[in-house]
């Protein structure tokens, strides 16, 4: 059994790279044009946060994915993103797609925004000089958009519902995430955000609009967010990503070039070149199978991507979001603690993403049910030290899980 999924919603205005990114990221088949509303539904793909394999520090030969895959000593950890469509200004007022779109984003842990760092997509997304449109905007759009959308469903009917609470003597932090849980908020998002707007232990029945504006506001903090500065080959974009790190001090903001990663994989996979996502460089393997136009292409993501941002920041994107936005770690649960293998002896088999502060109980109900209401212990199969349900994992445990020997009836 895989551990609860974390995903990671993409979004921007059209003509940003949104799909492109998207298609890289997952290599999948989307529509890629230059026209508004390309995207019209939500697409989901599987896309891989990279770490350096464990079965490299504990010298094994190798490992064994049973999902994602291991190349040259790196793990690809499957993760789930989805390609959200419909953002404009007004959004949370239905213009546009708003309505998918809010309902879409409604179900990501987190947001990967694309903005175009060239500053080469107007308003509405429409093609301009590069240089004549500034990309910051496009962050603050989503942060009103967001920020709307959660004060208007707070708004609906608060006077019935701030009174209810009141007079029921009902838990305030309880009460408002069930009435936010719709939109994938829990309660420590609540939390959060109540101290976020200075609202702890304030009555809801004497909320001003303006304390519903604040805590919205939090609310909408509590869903991370990091910052896709796509287009970062073209010459204006450098300029506009050394101001968005300034003024965005907020988020993390990773230069991207998604053309030139998608690029890059499809020569991969045509076995033309060698290319691990994430690398500073790639290795022409078949010169003789790549055109004129294609080396230069090759030679122009290698001078204007690569050595300019030491990566195309399509997989730097992933990795920051899943594992330090959402805080997550990578761990390895085994049945064999000594050769490291599950019971088919496969090597290290399986890789988990799950949030720092994991117990090993906790990753016990993830591998099966059986296994968390049976635990005993768990070993550490680095250490070969015995630890308790209450131990809280490590980014690169390896786990075995040992558990009471299920009754026959």
């Amino acid at each position: 059994m895989p551990p609860p999924e974390r995903q990671a919603g993409m979004v921007g205005k059209t003509n940003v790279g949104k799909s492109t990114f998207f298609a890289a990221a997952t290599l999948a088949t989307v529509e890629i044009g230059n026209r508004p509303f390309v995207t019209l539904e939500p697409s989901t793909g599987v896309g891989y946060v990279r770490k350096r394999c464990v079965h490299v520090e504990l010298g094994l030969p190798r490992c064994d994915p049973a999902s994602g895959y291991c190349t040259d000593g790196w793990r690809f950890i499957p993760v789930k993103l989805i390609d959200i469509p419909g953002l404009i200004p007004g959004a949370h007022e239905g213009k546009g797609l708003g309505n998918r779109f809010l309902d879409a984003i409604r179900q990501a842990d987190a947001i990967i925004l694309v903005v175009d760092a060239s500053g080469s997509t107007d308003a509405a997304g429409n093609p301009v000089p590069p240089g004549t449109y500034d990309p910051v905007d496009e962050v603050r759009w989503l942060e009103k958009e967001l920020e709307e959308w959660i004060y208007g469903i707070l708004l609906n009917d608060w006077d019935r519902f701030a009174m209810k609470v009141s007079t029921t003597g009902a838990n305030i932090v309880e009460a408002l995430t069930q009435r936010l849980s719709g939109l994938s908020i829990r309660r420590y998002h609540v939390e959060k955000a109540l101290e976020y707007a200075g609202l702890v232990g304030k009555s809801l029945t004497a909320w001003t609009r303006e304390d519903l504006r604040r805590f919205a506001k939090g609310i909408r903090i509590s869903k991370p967010m990091l910052i896709a500065a796509n287009k970062a080959d073209i010459p204006e974009a450098e300029d506009n990503i050394k101001r968005m790190k300034k003024e965005l001090k907020d988020y993390i903001v990773v230069p991207t070039s998604a053309a030139a990663e998608l690029a890059l994989r499809r020569a991969a996979r045509a076995g033309v070149i060698k290319y691990i996502p994430g690398d500073s460089d790639f290795e022409i393997i078949d010169e003789d199978k790549l055109s004129k136009k294609q080396l230069q292409a090759l030679e122009y993501i290698r001078e204007r991507v690569l050595r300019k941002w030491g990566s195309t920041g399509v997989q730097e994107a992933i990795n920051k979001t899943f594992l330090e936005l959402l805080n997550m770690i990578a761990v390895y649960p085994v049945e064999d603690a000594n050769k490291f293998t599950d019971g088919r002896g496969r090597i290290l088999p399986d890789a988990y993403l799950v949030p720092r502060g994991t117990t090993a109980r906790e990753l016990a109900y993830m591998v099966h049910t059986d296994l968390g209401k049976t635990f005993l212990y768990a070993v550490n199969a680095r250490t070969k030290t015995r630890v308790g349900e209450d131990y809280e994992l490590e980014d690169d445990d390896v786990i075995k899980i040992v558990a009471a020997a299920a009754k026959k009836s």
